[in-house]
Formats: C-alpha cells, structure tokens, sequence
C-alpha cells in the first residue's frame, strides 16, 4: 500500500518533497523503528484524543508513552482518548493503527511533543503498518507550525 491518500493530496498541495520508506510490516511504533534502523525519538508515533470540543491528535516520539494526566493538566480535565470506533471512522483510508502524525489534512487540530522539536528529521506512518514518510526538522515544523507545542511524554 502506498500511503494514504489524503495524506498524499495534503503533501502535494503543501508542495513537501518528502521521502517513503518502506519496511516488513510492524506490530507497534517502536518495533517499526527498530526494523527501519532510526531512533525511537526520530518516529513520531500519532494518538488520537477527545474533548468537549471534539478532536485532536497528539504527537509524541515512539521511545516515549504518553502521559494523559500531563495533557488533562495543560488542556483540561475532559480530555481522554479516542476510542478504535472513533479512530476507523475519522481515519477511513488508514488501517488500523497506523494514523499519520499530520492532523491538518484531517481536519484536526494538533498536539505536539517538544521533544519531536529537537529530532534532526522525523518519521511517522503514512497510513499503513509498512510505509513511513520521513521529513526533514524544518519541513515536519512548518507542517506543525499553528500546533499546539507541549511537554506530555515520557520515555519508555
């Protein structure tokens, strides 16, 4: 599979060169990041949450965990993940489990770690568990650059 295609029109019409690299198909982020030989804090891995405004995606590297009680903290107590149900049905041309970390192609507003800020290049899936897209730290920043930015991660 290539990847997504909303993803691909997002790019193409952002005029972002960007390279795809595909790998054996992986069971989680960090594992991906082990077959493609990068560093965990190089894969930015997505996760989709809910509040009383709707959604948003949260952006951290796969070397960390996310610590919800951080973002409850930062953004309010009513924010809380998004279930499988909601992520199929916002996410309709990526499989399961493997959500692009660019939420404005989605229409969704983004959340990301600072710790993505300071990785040299960024990786994340394009939309299946076999392909990932790799941008440089200034094409994943002007991409990212009307997202929130926060500290809400921990590594592993």
């Amino acid at each position: 599979m290539a990847i997504a295609q909303t993803l691909q029109k997002y790019l193409a019409d952002k005029r972002v060169k960007y390279d795809v690299i595909a790998h054996e198909p992986t069971s989680s982020s960090m594992r991906t990041a082990e077959t493609c030989h990068i560093p965990g804090d190089r894969l930015a891995k997505a996760v989709l949450l809910r509040d009383e405004m709707g959604y948003a995606l949260a952006v951290l590297p796969a070397s960390h965990h996310i610590r919800l009680s951080e973002l409850k903290r930062q953004f309010g107590d009513d924010v809380r993940l998004a279930s499988e149900r909601e992520i199929v049905e916002l996410f309709q041309d990526c499989v399961r489990g493997a959500i692009p970390a660019l939420g404005d192609c989605y229409g969704l507003d983004l959340v990301v770690d600072d710790s993505i800020d300071e990785q040299p290049e960024v990786y994340f899936e394009g939309g299946d568990h076999s392909t990932l897209v790799r941008l440089t730290r200034a094409q994943f920043a002007g991409l990212t650059a009307a997202a929130r930015h926060a500290s809400f991660s921990a590594r592993h």
